[in-house]
């Protein structure tokens, strides 16, 4: 049995466009997820007060902080109530 490490077995699999897509998707989402959790925490704010600043239902902030996807609209709203500028980056 070969052993293989996960970077290789990574690299390779990007190789497919299908997979290289599905890959990207879900990075920038679960990254999303740990971007809000840690604004959050950093402000010392649980997700019930952050619901009330943001007026965004305390479930959705908890769906996006478990990796759903949001839209652009909720993650302004979360980045306002924690006096972040939401930043969208390519590349």
């Amino acid at each position: 049995m070969t052993n293989v490490s996960f970077d290789h077995f990574l690299n390779e699999e990007l190789r497919n466009e299908d997979f290289k897509q599905a890959f990207q998707t879900e990075k920038a989402i679960l990254e999303s997820a740990l971007a809000v959790s840690k604004a959050r925490s950093n402000a010392g704010l649980s997700q019930r007060q952050l619901a009330e600043l943001s007026h965004v239902p305390q479930s959705t902030i908890a769906r996006i902080e478990k990796g759903h996807n949001t839209s652009i609209e909720t993650m302004s709203k979360i980045a306002v109530a924690l006096n972040q500028e939401l930043k969208i980056h390519f590349g």
